[in-house]
């Protein structure tokens, strides 16, 4: 007696749908991780300094670039714009963070640092690298 078979196998079939979900999971993974390693914001290169200090508080930033531009908090102002916000800071008793670039001219950030200290605030910093 000859018994036939009833499982027909059928070749080329193959199941896509857990590589699918892998790569999907892949992409995921790197769209997520590379949008944190991009810091958008004004390009500068900090001076370095051996003494400095790590700061902890919130402070209201000043960026002057290379270019001479003067941005407060990612914003483009001028020197009478930058005064006028200054006096706002003082009253709020706000401390400031100068971020001036290596190429930045020293006349500039005296010049805000002077306007600084005319209009009382009391805390200026200025950021560098370690």
């Amino acid at each position: 007696m000859k018994f036939k078979r009833r499982l027909v196998i059928e070749k080329g079939l193959i199941d896509l749908t857990p590589m699918v979900n892998v790569f999907f999971l892949l992409f995921v993974f790197f769209l997520f991780t590379s949008s944190f390693i991009f810091q958008p914001g004004i390009k500068v290169s900090l001076p370095k300094a051996v003494t400095s200090e790590i700061m902890q508080l919130d402070n209201v930033t000043i960026t002057v670039t290379k270019d001479d531009e003067i941005y407060l908090e990612d914003r483009l102002v001028t020197i009478e714009e930058l005064t006028g916000r200054l006096k706002v800071l003082a009253k709020e008793n706000m401390g400031l963070l100068i971020k001036a670039d290596n190429r930045a001219p020293l006349g500039r950030i005296v010049q805000i640092w002077d306007a600084c200290r005319t209009e009382g605030v009391s805390q200026i910093n200025i950021a560098t690298n370690q």
